[in-house]
Formats: structure tokens, C-alpha cells, sequence
């Protein structure tokens, strides 16, 4: 397997291109969307429209501390005031619920095309990138962007009406005043740019930094046993406090510029506020510019008003720049390639008839539809399970190759064992047979056909994979049997559990079959969960079984205990073993002893043991693999 690499610090994407990415997956919300406008624009008017009652309302209080009161007027303001903060507030619960109705469906969108494209990607991928790195996408980076699409969108659009709607007021109270916060304004705007900028590329590296801190931690939770047993806690924490620190380091970097914003906004807003109280007093006072009394109230009112929206903005932007940090993460996973796929030869059901094979779904027949572009016919051939390597090269890397000039044939019902030491590149040899990876050099041929032109899917569904890391899934043990093929009768599962000698502990188990697992299978033996992936390879029924270590976890007495149902499971299939434990590929029909990327002997065990070249040395413990 190829190391993994940390990704390289990247600088941010286009911020425009990322937030109508987001956008474009608001499709089918015009309606709602068209609400939500509406619902902000009569909340935004409804809090101006409430202010600029104050002037009336003040200016009949003071004519009434003259003798002067109106009262049908003044309640007649009051309930004015009355029915425009009711609507507002109502206006702010509707399109703030529309608001999380479009926010979460988005939401479900953009994961629904995060997970259809993991799915999507080649094993190199994941050979790449931590599994804590990808989870991240899901958690932390969806989370943020949620919390920008609920809350900030529609903050944006209310803060621009309102700042929209009472400059225009307060230019209409008075241009002299409003000279004071067009000036103001300047200056806030320009705290917020230069402020912004260094924020943002803050929160790009904190992002970053917490997947890679995610990444860390997956895999120690993962490997805690391990951790435990080679006493590498103090390295464990060594490590995690690097990271750790790290992530420290991105996220008060973010975090300084962003918190310093709000107070130096509140000031900015008080400083404002007395500025516009001592010009509109002393203009109040003399008469001057038409104010009075009610006019200065309404337009301190503003003043305040027109201040909490550019305030609110500063607050969201932590927020919108985290949220587009992740997004940005989520989108360069969404615009990987998939993992290419230009085979048209495809797996399907067939019967015989005379000496042709003859397409049909109640056939009994596994066979390869080959259409041929040239003439446009087709030819079927039965699947048999027979694999030939020709000079194959390969390397994970084009600098480094694993695989020199590999080149061997296995036949129809044939056991191939592959010994060598760790790196010679036994896995590497059944990840081409899957075509995990594809040679650039050399060909390989699965009953004749060059796996290049069969189609990824339906060459796995001729083949069966136990590997030696077990992975079961959330679910009963009849489902993750079923696994194999998830059409599979009762019976069928029974009958696969019974050839891989699984039934007798599966059945002692407290509810049998249907005993559920979790954990992946953390209540099982590693002997119980290995006997399960052989279980689920049988129950798919494949003409060729890639064995890799997959005894590796059974001791010496299950092995002897299941070697009878190995055996009927091997029967009549192709078979690939890689097995450090030589007597279980004693009786292959070839042994191939591979060694830095070559095969150095090839032969049935007699006849290797004749030779006593380096097969012979590992047998007698002349020489150990390593």
C-alpha cells in the first residue's frame, strides 16, 4: 500500500465561485427562497418603519408637557406600533423557518454528492488521505456550512435592506447629520476589510489543521491496542500535542482577527452614537436643519439602527469564512476524478445451446458479453476463472515499481500461492487482479479477455476477496454473510457459514444469526470475525478466490478444523493465496516465491523443495520471511 500524504497548504479558491457552488444547490427553492426575501424585507421594514414612529409619538409627549396632548393620537401611534413590530416579528418567524427548510436540504444535497463521490473514487484515494481527514468533511465542515446557510444568508440580505432603508431615512431627518455616518462608515468599512483578509487565510489553515488533527485521532482510537501493547502512549500524546498545537497556533490566528472585530465595532458604533447625540442636540436646541426633540430621538434610533446590522455582518463573518473554508474542502473532494472505468465487456447470466452460448436470465451460466466494435457482433464466453499475467510492471508511484516483469497463468480450478517477504509485492499482485490499479505496462488476461476492457463492477462480481484485516459492518451476522451477495436465501448463508466451519460458534452465539454486531465486531474473536469473511466470500458463490493472509488470525487448531471446507470451497475455482504460514499452500498446484518485485521460483511444493533454492530455505526455517 502506498504512503499516505498530507495535503499541501493551498490557497483559498475564488469566493465567488464557492458561494454560487452553494447556491446551485438550492435548486427547486424559488418559491421558498422568494418568501424568505419577502419575509426579510417586511422584518427589516417593520423595525425602520417602528423607529420612525418614534418621532411622532415624542413630539405628542412634548406638546403634552405644553398643555398640548393628543390623545386619540398618541393611541393611535401606539397601535401603530403595535401592528408593525407584531408583523415584523412574524415576518422574522416565517422566513426563518423557510430558511432552515432550505438550509438542511442543501445541506442533505451537497453530502448526498460528498458521499456518491467517495464512493466513486479509487482504493489510491483512500490510500491518501486518513479516514479522520474524510469524516471531517462530514462533520465539522458540513456543521459550519450549515450554520452560514441558517443564520447568515438571511442576516446578509435583512442587514443591507435595513442599512438600505434607514440611510435613506436619515438622510431625509438630516443630510448634516448623516455626514457624521458616511464618514463612519468609511472607516468600519476599511476595519472590516483589512481585519477580513487576515482572518479568512486564518480559517482556511484552521480547517486544515483540524482535519489533519481528525485524521490523528481516527486512527489511534482504531489502533488503541496497538498503542497499548508497544507502549507508545508518550509517543501517542507527543505526536497528538504536535497537532494539537498546530491546530492551536491556525485557530488563534483565526479567531485573534475575528474576535477583535466586535468590540472595535462596538466602539466604533459608541463613538458614533455621542458624535450624532452632541451635533443633534446642539441643532435641536437652535432650531437649526428643521430638528426637533422627536426627530433627534428617531434619528439616534437609526443611528443605532443603522450600526446593529454592520455589526451582526462582522459577527457572521467568522462564521461565512469557516463555512467557505469547509466548503472548499468539501467541493475539491466533489471535483476529484472518479475512478475511470472504459470496460464494455460485462458479467451476464447465459444458457447453452448446442455449442453457442445464448444470453438469459434463467441461465445457469456465468458468462462475459464481449461486443465488438469493429463488426458489432458479440461473442459470449463461459467465466472459468483463468488469469494470465504478461511481463507486468507496476508501481504505486512512477518513480518506484513494486512489480518487475511479472508474468504467470493460473488455470480453471488451479491454487496459486504467492510467498515472499512483506514489500516483494504479493497484494500488489491481487490488487491488479481487481483492478484496484491498472498497469501501465504489461497485460493481464482473465479468461482471454484483457481486464482493461471488462467492466470494474462486474470483474469484482466474478471474484471473492478475504483479506487479512476483517471488516465487519453494523448489523446482524446473517447480514454481514449476506454481504457476499445480498440476495442470498437463509439457506444459502446457512449453507456458506457451514463450508467456512463458522456455523458452530455463530449458532452458540446469545441470539444466533441474528445476533447483532457493532464495533465491527468488537464482541467477536479475531478468529470468529476471520471465519465470518470467509463465510461471506463463500456465499458469493465466484469462480476465482483471492485468499490474502486469510487464515492469518485462526490458530492452528481452527485451521485444521476448516481446512475441509477450504478445501470444498476451493474446489473448481481459481484460487490466490498469500500466506506467510507455508503449510496452507503446501498443496498449491504452483508456488511463486517472489522477491523485489520478481518471481525467483515458481513450482508445485515437491518440486520447490527439490530445488532447495529460497523456498526450501523457508520451509526447513533455513531462512525466515521477514
Amino acid at each position: 500500500m502506498p504512503p499516505r500524504k498530507n495535503r499541501p497548504m493551498e490557497k483559498p479558491s475564488d469566493v465567488k465561485g464557492i458561494i454560487k457552488r452553494i447556491f446551485s444547490y438550492m435548486y427547486g427553492f424559488k418559491v421558498h427562497f422568494a418568501l424568505v426575501v419577502v419575509g426579510v424585507i417586511f422584518s427589516s421594514i417593520a423595525g425602520v418603519a417602528g423607529n420612525a414612529l418614534l418621532t411622532p409619538l415624542v413630539n405628542n409627549i412634548a406638546d403634552g408637557l405644553q398643555g398640548e396632548w393628543d390623545k386619540s393620537k398618541f393611541i393611535m401611534i401606539l397601535i401603530g406600533m403595535a401592528v408593525v413590530y407584531a408583523v415584523g416579528a412574524f415576518s422574522t418567524f416565517m422566513f426563518q423557518r423557510m430558511m432552515m427548510q432550505i438550509s438542511t436540504t442543501t445541506l442533505m444535497r451537497i453530502r448526498n454528492d460528498l458521499f456518491n463521490k467517495m464512493e466513486s473514487l479509487p482504493i489510491k484515494y483512500f490510500d491518501k488521505h486518513t479516514h479522520g481527514e474524510l469524516m471531517s468533511l462530514y462533520t465539522n465542515d458540513t456543521d459550519t456550512l450549515r450554520e452560514m446557510l441558517s443564520n447568515s444568508i438571511a442576516q446578509f440580505i435583512s442587514s443591507a435592506i435595513t442599512i438600505v432603508g434607514v440611510f435613506a431615512l436619515m438622510l431625509w431627518y438630516s443630510w448634516i447629520l448623516t455626514i457624521i455616518v458616511i464618514v463612519m462608515l468609511v472607516i468600519i468599512v476599511n476595519v472590516i476589510g483589512f481585519i477580513g483578509k487576515r482572518s479568512s487565510k486564518g480559517f482556511i489553515a484552521q480547517q486544515k489543521a483540524l482535519g489533519k488533527a481528525n485524521g490523528y485521532i481516527e486512527e489511534m482510537i482504531d489502533g488503541q491496542k496497538v498503542v497499548k501493547v508497544f507502549c507508545h502512549e508518550d509517543k501517542a500524546i507527543e505526536e497528538f500535542d504536535k497537532l494539537n498545537e498546530e491546530l492551536c497556533e491556525a485557530a488563534t490566528r483565526a479567531n485573534t482577527f475575528a474576535n477583535i472585530l466586535m468590540p472595535i465595532m462596538n466602539n466604533l458604533s459608541y463613538l458614533h452614537y455621542a458624535a450624532t447625540a452632541i451635533v443633534g442636540g446642539i441643532m435641536a436646541v437652535n432650531g437649526f436643519g428643521g430638528m426637533n426633540i422627536g426627530k433627534l430621538v428617531s434619528y439616534l434610533q437609526f443611528t443605532r439602527q443603522f450600526s446593529q446590522p454592520i455589526t451582526q455582518v462582522s459577527q457572521q463573518l467568522n462564521s461565512v469564512l469557516t463555512a467557505l473554508a469547509g466548503a472548499e474542502r468539501i467541493f475539491r473532494v466533489i471535483d476529484e476524478e472518479p475512478e475511470a472505468d472504459n470496460g464494455y465487456v460485462t458479467l451476464v447470466k447465459a444458457e447453452r445451446k448446442g455449442n453457442e452460448l445464448v444470453e438469459s436470465e434463467n441461465g445457469d451460466i456465468w458468462a462475459w458479453r464481449h461486443p465488438h466494435k469493429a463488426d458489432g457482433t458479440v461473442t459470449y464466453t463461459e467465466v472459468r476463472g483463468r488469469v494470465e499475467f504478461d511481463d507486468v510492471y507496476f508501481g504505486y508511484e512512477p518513480e518506484k515499481t513494486v512489480l518487475n516483469g511479472i508474468s504467470l497463468y493460473a488455470n480453471e480450478g488451479q491454487k496459486i500461492a504467492f510467498v515472499g517477504s512483506t514489500g516483494a509485492g504479493k497484494t500488489t499482485i491481487t490488487n491488479l487482479i481487481n483492478r484496484f490499479y491498472d498497469v501501465p505496462d504489461g497485460k493481464i488476461r482473465y479468461d482471454g479477455i484483457n481486464i482493461n476492457k471488462i467492466k470494474k463492477s462486474d470483474l469484482r462480481r466474478s471474484q471473492s476477496i478475504v483479506l487479512q484485516d476483517t471488516h465487519l459492518f453494523t448489523g446482524t451476522v446473517m447480514d454481514n454473510i449476506r454481504y457476499g451477495k445480498l440476495d442470498a436465501t437463509d439457506e444459502e448463508v446457512y449453507a456458506a457459514a457451514k463450508l467456512a466451519n463458522a456455523d458452530s460458534f455463530i449458532t452458540h452465539l446469545e441470539n444466533g444469526y441474528n445476533t447483532m454486531l457493532t464495533a465491527d465486531g468488537a464482541n467477536l474473536s479475531q478468529g470468529q470475525r476471520q471465519l465470518l469473511a470467509i463465510a461471506r466470500a463463500a456465499v458469493a458463490n465466484p469462480p476465482v478466490l483471492i485468499l490474502d493472509e486469510a487464515t492469518s488470525s485462526i490458530d492452528t487448531r481452527t485451521e485444521a478444523l476448516i481446512e475441509k471446507g477450504m478445501d470444498s470451497l476451493m474446489n473448481g475455482r481459481t484460487v490466490f493465496v498469500i500466506a506467510h504460514r507455508l503449510s496452507t499452500v503446501r498443496n498449491s498446484n504452483a508456488i511463486m516465491v517472489l522477491e523485489y518485485g520478481k518471481i525467483i521460483e515458481r513450482g508445485n511444493h515437491d518440486a520447490l523443495i527439490a530445488q532447495k533454492g529460497k523456498y526450501y530455505q523457508l520451509y526447513t526455517g533455513m531462512f525466515e520471511l521477514s
